[in-house]
C-alpha cells in the first residue's frame, strides 16, 4: 500500500524553500512512481502542465495552491521564462513547490531549463523521473521498441519545427530499418516527417502507428505504414496527443492480440 511506503534514509528530504520536478508519465496514476506520488503528497503549491491528468490532479491535497501553466503548440498559457520565475517566486515564499509534467521532466519536459535557472536563483530542486510516452504507450498498445532480430535501438525525436517551419534532423540517420523512431508532438509536422524519411531511404511501407492519449481511457491505436500515416491522420481526424511510431516493432503481436489497455491475450 502506498500508505505503507517508507522512503529509504538515503533520500532527501523535501523541504520548504525548494522545488521538486515530478514526472507523471502519460496518464495512468498506476504509472507514477512511488517517489512522485511522496512529493506530491507534500506539495503545498503545485504548478502543472496540460498532460498531467485529473487522475493524478486527484492525489494533491486539497489545501495545495494549483496553478494551471499548460501548453498546447503555438499557444502557451504561460510563456516557459513566466514559468521558471514562478518556481523561484514560490520557493523563495518558504513553499514546497511541486512543479508535475507530463512524461519525464528530462526528455522533452524543459525540466533541465528550469532546473537551471533555479540553481541560478538559489534554489535547490528534486528531479523525479517520471516514464516517458514513448516506453510507456507503445508497451501499453503491444508495441516494444526493441526486439531481438527486429529492431537493435529506438531513437526518440521532438516533431515540433522551427520558426522557420522546418524540421532539421539527420535523416539519413533514420533510415536503418532495424531502428524504430518515436516523434513526440510530431502530428502538425506529420507529412514533412514521412517525406524526409523516405526521401531518405526509409522505406515506405515500414510499418507505422500512431497512438492517441496512451495510457488514458480514451487511448486508440492505429497501424498502418509509413506512406499511410498523413491519410490516417485525415480520415480519424487524429489531434494531439498522439505519438507516431515507425518501425517492423509495429506489427510484432496482431491488432486482435490487444485485449485491452496494456493487455494481450491469444
Amino acid at each position: 500500500m502506498l500508505t505503507m511506503y517508507l522512503p529509504s534514509s538515503a533520500k532527501q528530504t523535501f523541504v520548504k524553500g525548494e522545488v521538486a520536478l515530478v514526472g507523471t508519465g502519460p496518464g495512468d496514476p498506476d504509472l507514477l512512481t512511488l517517489q512522485a506520488y511522496r512529493f506530491i503528497q507534500q506539495a503545498d503549491i503545485v504548478i502543472y502542465d496540460r498532460l498531467v491528468s485529473k487522475e493524478i490532479m486527484a492525489l494533491v491535497d486539497e489545501s495545495a495552491e494549483r496553478i494551471y501553466v499548460g501548453k498546447k503548440q503555438a499557444q502557451h498559457r504561460v510563456p516557459q521564462e513566466g514559468i521558471n520565475q514562478l518556481l523561484v517566486d514560490h520557493a523563495k515564499l518558504s513553499k514546497k513547490v511541486v512543479r508535475l509534467k507530463g512524461g519525464d521532466p528530462f526528455v522533452f519536459g524543459r525540466g533541465g531549463e528550469e532546473a537551471q535557472f533555479l540553481l541560478a536563483n538559489n534554489v535547490a530542486c528534486h528531479i523525479v523521473p517520471g516514464m516517458t510516452a514513448a516506453s510507456a504507450c507503445t508497451s501499453y498498445v503491444g508495441i516494444p521498441l526493441t526486439h531481438r532480430q527486429v529492431s537493435q535501438s529506438c531513437t526518440f525525436i521532438t516533431g515540433h519545427v522551427k520558426d522557420c517551419g522546418e524540421l532539421d534532423l539527420p535523416w539519413h540517420s533514420l533510415k536503418d530499418e532495424k531502428q524504430t523512431v518515436v516523434f513526440y508532438m510530431g502530428i502538425k509536422s506529420l507529412p514533412m516527417i514521412t517525406k524526409r524519411l523516405i526521401e531518405a531511404g526509409r522505406s515506405a511501407n515500414t510499418p507505422a502507428a500512431l497512438i492517441h492519449k496512451g495510457t488514458t481511457p480514451e487511448q486508440k491505436v492505429y497501424h498502418g505504414n509509413l506512406e499511410s500515416l498523413e491519410a490516417m491522420v485525415e480520415e480519424y481526424q487524429i489531434k494531439p496527443p498522439t505519438l507516431i511510431v515507425i518501425g517492423d516493432v509495429v506489427q510484432t503481436f496482431d491488432e486482435g492480440q490487444l485485449a485491452g489497455i496494456g493487455y494481450l491475450a491469444p
